[in-house]
């Protein structure tokens, strides 16, 4: 891994944070998931996801809500296809 890209020693699963970014996936995002998979294993991670209602079937006021929680800057000027970009993409 280039030493520009280190995401230093908070993160406990480097290889898969790394493949997680290249997968276009925020640094939050890749971290919270190389760690929990590191802590329980990938494969109990991966048995836990894909269980949400896609963003698409929310509501608008649902997808506001979410993004009020991660606090998503500018999301209220921000239409539902907006809202589902920057979900996710956080």
């Amino acid at each position: 891994m280039p030493k520009d890209r280190d995401p230093g020693p908070s993160v406990k699963d480097p290889e898969q944070y790394e493949a997680l970014r290249d997968d276009g996936m925020s640094k939050e995002k890749a971290a919270r998931i190389s760690n929990a998979s590191a802590n329980q294993g990938r494969e109990e991670v991966a048995r836990r996801g894909g269980h949400a209602e896609a963003y698409e079937d929310r509501t608008k006021d649902e997808l506001m809500q979410r993004a009020r929680e991660l606090d998503i800057a500018g999301r209220s000027s921000m239409n539902k296809a907006e809202l589902v970009d920057a979900l996710r993409n956080h």
